[in-house]
């Protein structure tokens, strides 16, 4: 890579504070420390929006509970290919933490915990496919300690707010894997900036990327606007990540690059509610995942769930779907009518006129009062009672639309869209992405920096995340031995 030219000249500029540039930022630190590297970031601090814990799950995503990775055909097979990916990919995040953890760079405690990961269903159709599901995963090496239950006392051992108080008569099932875990993706953002900075990295907050542009010379124009003052830099770079959750659509259409044409944004926010008291928190430690509504997107999967923020075990409910044309939960009611383009328009409107059942769905949620947001709840908790909890607003998720023949899609999950020659990326999507950051990450590196990346690097990757390129399904061994080395160095349960 060149070096810098001038005062406001870098290597590499990352935008957006969150888990992805945090990540990127610290790989690239490692491998390649004398780079200039320069993150922008529009609020006053590091993982305020997606990346903050009260506006994301925490669930370590590894398909353990998320029904929705494992779809079941018409003659009821359950496929686990998606399952598996997810599993695999959040196997490499592990390493990497554990590598930084080993080398004094993380403190896990701050940031990772083990919390059993369970799934609840109730009547006797979605308890025969919990069943299929069970029976599909536990023998594979990357799911290995799945437990299943009809059984209610079972099922109260495992979580006791889950039966007391339930109808006896109600047919449930449940799977639980103890070695699931709870990460506090907002602790783990600023730990891994902060490794960063100690290695000069530059982080400016308050900082707003307006606009970006390719100069003639191939090097990334980018107007940086202070939010302070008001005043406006311009900044180059040769390689730019735009990490900057929803707000990476606009600032990839301004880049021009052709691959983000026909790419749109659908707004989702989510809302959960959250346990007042610590008492009732420690009366449940699991994340218990059920079946999402009809017309509900994935991420819209009902889930009661034991966090830790801040080293404090707390205990939420949701999330409840909402809608606002944002796309960040600081940004403008602008942002979707501004999103769109003569590229992708047509998707866009194709998508929204065979997506009825989502509409109807939002309309519903949006429509909720807490008394019916409570009813929701009681379906996991039968005795709950709702003065006990509070509603929090968490941060918006913009859902992926992409031109699919001569229509368009509604894609759930996440996306790297890139120039051709790998100068400058973007994520778009939700979840499981702050999981899977490691892996998302590595494959950004080998398509921006493939000489470096299969060259200088390649030794170093490998130490870093020692099974990258191998398959964990393919070798039970191996995969057993990654889990206890990571698990011992995390301080987890396996």
């Amino acid at each position: 890579m060149t070096t810098p030219l001038s005062r406001n000249d870098r290597d590499v500029i990352l935008v957006g504070a969150g888990i992805m540039s945090a990540t990127l930022a610290t790989f690239l630190k490692i491998l390649q420390p004398d780079w200039s590297i320069e993150v922008f970031e529009r609020l006053p601090g590091a993982g305020r929006e997606s990346s903050d814990p009260w506006h994301n799950a925490g669930t370590g995503h590894s398909a353990l509970c998320e029904l929705n990775y494992t779809p079941q055909a018409a003659d009821g097979t359950v496929s686990i290919d998606k399952a598996v990916n997810v599993n695999e990919q959040f196997q490499l995040s592990r390493q990497f933490w554990a590598h930084l953890v080993n080398e004094g760079h993380l403190e896990a405690d701050r940031f990772i915990h083990t919390v059993p990961h369970m799934s609840f269903v109730m009547g006797k159709e979605h308890s025969d496919f919990l069943k299929a599901r069970f029976e599909a995963l536990k023998d594979h090496p990357l799911f290995q300690g799945m437990e299943f239950t009809g059984n209610k006392r079972t099922i109260q051992q495992w979580a006791p707010l889950l039966i007391k108080g339930r109808d006896g008569e109600q047919q449930v099932a449940a799977t639980r894997t103890e070695a699931g875990t709870d990460v506090d993706f907002g602790a783990l953002t600023k730990s891994l900036l902060k490794f960063a900075a100690e290695r000069d990295t530059s982080i400016t907050y308050n900082a707003e990327v307006r606009d970006v542009q390719r100069r003639g010379d191939g090097r990334w124009s980018l107007k940086v606007k202070n939010r302070g003052n008001g005043a406006t830099e311009t900044f180059t770079a040769k390689f730019v990540f735009i990490g900057a959750g929803g707000g990476a659509l606009h600032l990839l259409q301004k880049s021009g690059i052709p691959e983000i044409a026909g790419f749109g944004g659908f707004p989702i926010s989510g809302e959960f509610l959250r346990a007042k008291t610590p008492e009732i928190a420690k009366r449940h430690h699991a994340k218990v995942y059920g079946q999402a509504a009809v017309g509900a997107p994935p991420m819209s999967v009902p889930h009661l769930d034991t966090r830790y923020v801040n080293g404090e075990q707390h205990l939420m409910f949701g999330p409840y779907a909402g809608w606002s044309p944002k796309f960040l939960k600081s940004g403008s009611w602008t942002d979707l009518p501004g999103s769109i383009r003569f590229g992708n328009m047509v998707p866009m409107i194709d998508v929204g006129l065979h997506n009825f059942d989502l509409v109807k769905y939002l309309v519903g949620e949006v429509a909720q009062n807490h008394t019916k947001r409570v009813e929701a709840l009681r379906q996991f908790y039968p005795e709950v009672n709702g003065d006990d909890w509070e509603l929090i607003v968490a941060g918006q998720r913009v859902q992926v639309i992409k031109k699919k023949g001569k229509g368009g899609v509604l894609q759930f999950g996440t996306e790297v869209v890139a120039s051709s020659d790998g100068s400058i990326a973007g994520l778009l999507g939700a979840s499981p992405g702050a999981s899977t950051a490691v892996p998302i990450m590595l494959k950004l590196l080998k398509q921006a920096f493939p000489s470096e990346f299969d060259g200088a690097w390649a030794e170093q990757i490998k130490t870093l995340v020692p099974t990258y390129g191998t398959n964990l399904s393919d070798d039970a061994d191996l995969a057993a031995k990654t889990f206890a080395s990571t698990a011992e160095v995390l301080g987890l349960t396996a």
